[in-house]
Parts: C-alpha cells; sequence; structure tokens
C-alpha cells in the first residue's frame, strides 16, 4: 500500500495516484494540512462541465439534421434510379426487337418470351420492374418474369393513361404514372408500322419501401446514439458526485485507520527503494517504545532494531530489488526501547507509483503474544506426546479423513510397523496393508450401544491378546487404545479348566455318600479358587456363578432323595427288603438319579460348546422320521396332561445337518413345550422351506414368558425364576444348548412370547447343498 492514495477528477473519470504520499504521511504523524487533499477544478474546466448537456443536445440536433438532408437526397437519388432504370429497360427492349417488329404482328409468343428470357432476364431488372410486349390491338402477348400476369390482358384495363403516352410515342419519356392503382414509373417505345410496343414499368411502391427500412434504420441509430450519450452523461454526474464522496470519505476513513492501528496494536509502513528510507506510522514507534517521529529512518537504522537471529532484512530487501519476490510475510524479532525484544509480523506488497518509484507498502502486527501462546501449546503437545508414548497401552489417532495423526511406540511394535509408514498423513489403508495380520481377532459388541465406539479383542503372533478399544473423536476422527489383556486371558483359560474340574465333581455325586463327602471338599476348594478367580474375571462370568446358585435346588432335591431313601433301604426302617414299600422307594431313587442324570448332562454338554469341543457330523437327514421320533419321546408325558399336538410337516423335507444335533434341538423344545403347557393345552409343529432355508416352528398354549425376560431366554447359564418355573425342575439349559446347536449349523434360533398366551420357536436352518 502506498498510504492513501489522493483521488482527482479530470475529464469526467476519477483518476488515482500515488503522489498524496506526504499529506498521508501528515495525517498519520499527526501534522495534516487543512488544506483538502482534492484540488479545485479550474474555472475553465467548470465551464466546460456546465457546458457538457448543451454540447450533447448540439450534437445530437446536427446528427438528426444531416441524417434528415441525407435521406432526402437518398429518396431523390433513388427516384432518379429508377427512371434512369426504366428508360434503359426500355431501349434495351428497343434493340433486341429491332429486327424482329413482325413478332408483334404475328403475336409468336414462344419467340418473344425466348427473346426476354436471354437479353432481358428478371435478375438483371429492378425489384418491381417489368417489360410488356403489347400489340396494336392492346393485348399483352409477352413479359418478363414480374410482369407475366398480364399477359393475355388488355393493356387498357390496367394502363388507361397508355392511349394518351402512345400518341407521342418516343418523344414521351420516362413519366410517372399508374398502373394497376400502383404508382410506376413507365416508358412506351413504338415498334415498327403495325401499332405494336413495348412497355418498360418500374414500381415506385418498392422504392417507397426500401426508403423507409432506411429511415427506420437510422431513426433506430439515432434513437441509440442518444440513448448512449445520455447515459455516458449520467454516468459522468454519477462520478463526478462519487469523487466529492470519495474525498469526504477518505478523510474520514484516514481517522479512522490511525485510531483502528493504534488500538489493535499495529502499525503502516513504507519502504522507498530510491532512497532506500522507511516511514512509520505513529503506532509503529509505539510499538517499540519509541518516541514518535514524522522523520524517514534509514535502512540500516531499522535493521539494527532486528534480532541479529532474524537478520533477513537485507536478504529480503536484495530478493524484492532483483525481482525474485514481490510480496513480504515474515516474522521476526525487533528490539523495544525498555531492553526486550518484540515478536513482529510484516506483511507487505512491491507496488511501482504513477511516478516509476517503487516503495514496499506494508503493515506489522505486535504478534509477541501469539507467539507466547503457540509456544504453550506446542509445549502442552510435547508433553502430551510424552505422557502418551510412556504409557503401557498401544494409542493411535487417526483424523475425520482417516489419516495418521499420531501414536506411540507399543503401537508400532504390536503390529510390526516400520518407520517408513507412520508418517503423520499416511492413510490408514496404507499402514493396515503394513501391519502384521493379529493370529484371532474377535469383535466385542458396544457396551454403551451409541455407535460411537468398538472394542475388539485380537491376539498377536507372539501369543499376546490386545483389547482395542476404538472411539470416534468430536472432529470425526479416531483413537483407538490398546489394553494388554493376556493376563485376563490365561485366568480365563484356568477359570475354565475349573469349572471343568467342577463339572466332572458333580458327575460323580451319584457314587456314594462317602465319595459326595470328600468331593464336597473338593467342591468348596474348588468353589473358593473359582472365587478369587472369579474376582479377576470378565463381566461374562457373573451369569455363570448366578446359574449354580440356581442349581443347589436341582442338585440338593434328587440328592436328598437317594441319601434318604438308600439309608431307610440299607437300616430296613419298613422290614426286611422285598416290601410293596422298598420298591417305590427304589421307583423315587431312580427318577431322581434320572433327573439328576439329566441336569449334569445338560451342563457337560453346555460346558463343552461353550469350550468349542463340540464337532458336528454332517450328512444328509429327513427332518419327517427324526420329528416323529421326537414326539414319539413327548408323546407319553403329552398324553398325561391331555396336550392336543397339532403336526403340519411337509414330506420329503432334507436338510444336511448333524442328525444327533437335531435330535437334541428337537427334543429340547418340545419337552419344554410339554412341561410348561398346562392341562388341556395345545402344541402345534410346523415346518416349511423358503429360499433355501428350512424353517420349524413349535407353538405351544403354555404360561409364556415375561417381556423383561425374553432377552436372557436362550443364553448360557440364564434361567427365568417363576413359582411356576421352579415348581416344572430342570437345569434352565435346553433353550441355551438349542440356540448353540442352531448357532454352529449357521442358523438362528427366534423366540416370540406372552405371558398366559403362550411362546412360539421358530428354527432357521440354512441347507448347504
Amino acid at each position: 500500500m502506498m498510504g492513501v492514495r489522493r483521488a482527482t477528477v479530470a475529464g469526467g473519470r476519477l483518476r488515482v495516484d500515488f503522489d498524496g504520499l506526504k499529506a498521508w504521511r501528515d495525517s498519520l504523524s499527526g501534522h495534516a494540512t487543512s488544506e483538502p487533499l482534492l484540488r479545485h477544478l479550474p474555472k475553465a474546466e467548470l465551464i466546460l462541465k456546465r457546458a457538457i448537456p448543451a454540447l450533447i443536445v448540439a450534437f445530437l440536433t446536427v446528427v438528426a439534421a444531416s441524417h434528415f438532408f441525407g435521406m432526402m437526397s437518398e429518396y431523390s437519388r433513388m427516384e432518379a434510379s429508377a427512371r434512369h432504370a426504366t428508360a434503359l429497360s426500355a431501349a434495351t427492349a428497343s434493340a433486341v426487337f429491332a429486327d424482329a417488329a413482325d413478332i408483334f404482328d404475328s403475336g409468336d409468343i414462344t419467340q418473344a418470351q425466348d427473346r426476354l428470357a436471354k437479353f432481358l432476364p428478371q435478375d438483371r431488372l429492378d425489384s418491381g420492374a417489368f417489360v410488356l410486349l403489347v400489340q396494336a390491338s392492346g393485348k399483352v402477348f409477352a413479359a418478363t418474369t414480374a410482369g407475366l400476369s398480364h399477359v393475355g390482358s388488355n393493356v387498357g384495363d390496367f394502363f388507361p393513361e397508355v392511349s394518351a403516352i402512345r400518341r407521342f410515342g418516343d418523344r414521351a419519356g420516362v413519366i410517372e404514372t399508374t398502373i394497376g392503382g400502383v404508382p410506376h414509373y413507365a416508358e412506351i417505345t413504338l415498334m415498327g408500322n403495325a401499332g405494336g410496343y413495348i412497355v418498360a414499368a418500374t414500381s415506385l411502391d418498392e422504392i417507397g419501401r426500401l426508403w423507409r427500412e432506411e429511415l427506420a434504420l437510422n431513426v433506430t441509430l439515432f434513437a441509440g446514439i442518444s440513448s448512449i450519450l445520455l447515459v455516458i452523461l449520467y454516468a459522468y454526474y454519477t462520478q463526478v458526485k462519487r469523487a466529492r464522496d470519495a474525498d469526504d470519505i477518505f478523510l474520514e476513513s484516514n481517522l479512522r485507520v490511525e485510531t483502528a492501528l493504534s488500538r489493535g496494536r499495529c502499525g503502516l509502513w513504507d519502504f522507498d527503494f530510491e532512497n532506500r528510507e522507511f516511514f512509520w506510522s505513529r503506532s509503529m514507534y509505539d510499538m517499540l517504545g519509541l518516541p514518535g517521529s514524522d522523520k524517514t529512518m534509514g535502512f540500516g537504522e531499522a535493521a539494527r532494531l532486528m534480532h541479529p537471529d532474524d537478520g533477513g532484512l537485507y536478504e529480503i530487501a536484495r530478493a524484492i530489488a532483483n525481482g525474485h519476490s514481490g510480496q513480504v510475510d515474515q516474522i521476526f524479532r525487533m528490539r523495544h526501547a525498555g531492553g526486550h525484544y518484540v515478536w513482529m509480523r510484516a506483511r507487505a506488497q512491491v507496488i511501482r507509483s504513477n511516478s516509476g518509484r517503487m516503495h514496499l507498502i506494508g503493515i506489522a502486527m505486535d504478534v509477541t503474544e501469539q507467539h507466547r501462546l503457540a509456544q504453550r501449546y506446542a509445549e502442552a503437545d510435547q508433553r502430551l506426546a510424552d505422557a502418551i508414548e510412556c504409557t503401557s497401552e498401544a494409542f493411535v489417532l487417526w483424523d475425520k479423513n482417516d489419516r495418521l495423526v499420531m501414536c506411540n511406540t507399543h503401537f508400532q511394535q504390536a503390529y510390526g510397523l516400520p518407520d517408513s509408514v507412520l508418517v503423520p498423513g499416511t492413510e490408514r489403508s496404507i499402514v493396515n496393508a503394513a501391519a502384521a495380520r493379529p493370529v484371532i481377532e474377535r469383535r466385542i459388541a458396544d457396551a454403551d450401544g451409541s455407535g460411537y465406539s468398538r472394542t475388539t479383542e485380537v491376539q498377536l503372533a507372539d501369543e499376546r491378546w490386545l483389547q482395542i478399544n476404538e472411539r470416534r473423536t468430536r472432529d470425526g476422527g479416531r483413537v483407538s487404545v490398546g489394553t494388554d489383556i493376556t493376563l485376563m486371558k490365561r485366568h480365563q483359560e484356568r477359570l475354565r479348566e475349573s469349572e471343568r474340574r467342577l463339572m466332572a465333581t458333580i458327575g460323580d455325586l451319584s457314587a456314594s455318600r462317602q465319595t459326595l463327602e470328600a468331593q464336597k471338599s473338593e467342591l468348596s476348594t474348588a468353589n473358593a479358587n473359582y472365587q478369587a478367580e472369579k474376582e479377576r474375571a470378565e463381566a461374562a462370568n457373573k451369569a455363570k456363578s448366578e446359574f449354580l446358585a440356581n442349581m443347589s435346588h436341582e442338585l440338593r432335591t434328587p440328592l436328598n432323595a437317594i441319601l434318604g431313601f438308600s439309608e431307610i433301604l440299607q437300616n430296613q426302617m419298613f422290614g426286611p427288603l422285598g416290601s410293596l414299600k422298598y420298591d417305590e422307594y427304589a421307583r423315587d431313587i431312580h427318577d431322581s438319579g434320572k433327573h439328576l442324570l439329566n441336569v449334569i448332562n445338560d451342563i457337560l454338554d453346555m460346558s463343552k460348546i461353550e469350550a468349542g469341543h463340540l464337532r458336528l457330523h454332517r450328512e444328509r437327514i429327513d427332518l419327517v422320521p427324526l420329528i416323529e421320533e421326537s414326539l414319539r419321546f413327548t408323546a407319553i408325558p403329552a398324553a398325561e396332561k391331555n396336550i392336543v399336538i397339532d403336526q403340519r410337516i411337509c414330506s420329503g423335507l432334507t436338510l444336511v445337518a448333524d442328525r444327533r444335533a437335531m435330535k437334541q434341538v428337537l427334543l429340547n423344545l418340545l419337552s419344554n413345550a410339554v412341561k410348561f403347557t398346562d392341562n388341556g393345552g395345545r402344541i402345534a409343529v410346523r415346518t416349511r422351506r423358503i429360499d433355501g432355508t428350512v424353517v420349524v416352528t413349535i407353538a405351544d398354549t403354555g404360561i409364556g414368558i415375561p417381556r423383561s425376560a425374553l432377552s436372557k431366554i436362550g443364553q448360557p447359564f440364564e434361567q427365568v425364576q417363576s413359582q411356576y418355573a421352579k415348581s416344572k425342575g430342570g437345569s434352565g439349559l435346553g433353550l441355551a444348548i438349542s440356540r448353540s446347536l442352531t448357532s454352529l449349523h449357521g442358523g438362528r434360533m427366534k423366540i416370540r412370547s406372552r405371558e398366559a398366551i403362550g411362546t412360539v420357536i421358530s428354527l432357521r436352518i440354512p441347507d448347504d447343498v
């Protein structure tokens, strides 16, 4: 910038130059003169300015008069041209038929038309002109193209003046007459002595039409020129008014700029390349604590104020002088009058004035506070980076475009990444491609259900386990923290081993009372170890503990019956063995042992599935006999309760599956339906095939399941506790085992239920062909 530039009005245009630099400097330094920067126009220019409208009107009048006389002259010229063309057409026709006057006597149309087409074609005549060949009787027997409509007519019908003109013959010349009610120029030429003659005519309507078109064009041009001049006149006065307003705005803006500079801790400066001098505004001196001055400052004096480490002023000036750079944007330090240094940011542009002198005009801002804040932010970022590096977790941060922002060494070591990939800005896909693949990767459901976080467990090649928690940041990026859970995984493995030992211990309870007491001691020890391990395991094991607590009734009741009836038999409390009473006790012992065996088998089957040791033996099986066999097992208890079983089974329904697993699923579901359906209830079994999937549906009218418990149904070691359910007994693992076996087949089990209405369970198993 060259400061505030001075504006003058000359020739109706606003001219801006840089000659007002001195006045600008004076105004900024507090020494502005009272003389306006806009010079008064000379008296001659004022007179000329006021005379401009009259001159424009006079100009338009002269242009209008010249156009008027020109158009009149043009009309006269067009009439003369038409008259001359008529005479020329008559002379030409006379010459053409001079040696063939007998044509007029014979009326040979063919020969006459041939001569006219050859020597007087229509394209050689004016528009609206024609030539007629007339016999002595007045009949037109030939004509040029424009007059063919008159052939065969009597000339007196459309040209009544022909008789009078004919008397004069060649002496009449070209006259203005009327042909068919239309004004024409016409000339009659007599041919031979037989009385035939030639009529050459040119229409004046065509001349009038052409003249009117040219008149309209000239009027339009005159109107356009007048409009343009009026617009120019309006723009001239508008520009003059703007020039006055610009002067007023300039004076007001000058005051505003100085006030804004002083309050905004910034200043204006101007470097003159020719004189190698700086001019500073008063605010520049204030920022450095120097006394204000309206004098210029030498280049060397300004360079000495700069910090020695920021001594690039000479290089900048040299680059600009050599034309290598036209702009400046640099941060440097300058010495304050108090001895300390002030951080400043200078931005400038090279400008060449109208006089040809080069100036570097710019603004300098005090950025000391911003620089201190930037240093603090840098230190805070470094502390944050050090803290992340010192953590034991693997940490990585991605931006909203999935580009790397930062990571620590643990992340690099966990995935075996080279240093060349871990460059900020690298795309996530490139980093993932270079990372070592985990041996096992298992995603855990989002705990808070917000969809903004994700938890994954991975096992690395070195057998370490990491739990990776990934969460979305506010700006759309993602932050991932990987925690080493190897120790917890080992504890879980030991816990599963303890559970397996516990299940084996429970299986031996039916052997004898002494063995049971010994195993109770082992069970107590195992339970103590289980509780210690349980405190360090994940929350998912809580359900198993609750299951074991709920199973105490199921285990103790048959065991107490077995032990009690065994003591009665052993002590022969009701007499010698062989009594009918002992037979009843023996049946109770058998039923209790069978019930206990079923409970233990369910627990072992569930544990086997949970441990992943169950292997399916797939084969093509027919579901119809399998379902009928399962129904036979439940037919007796259903008949005892008067339960009606309705079957709608598709014939020939086959499925690739494990026969034993599918039979266990059907038995579990049918047994539950019979168990929880009251007397006189109803059970429906349906099968169908839908899009390569076999669907088996079992519906009952039993007690139903509460809505709050539907989410627990079918989960391992989860039981829905109600008085009715407890009275029916059972481990509560039937649905969990059925769901797990269905999942192993790639299918899914869906449960719908309402209390006191019934339950519908659907199995959808894909048929892998």
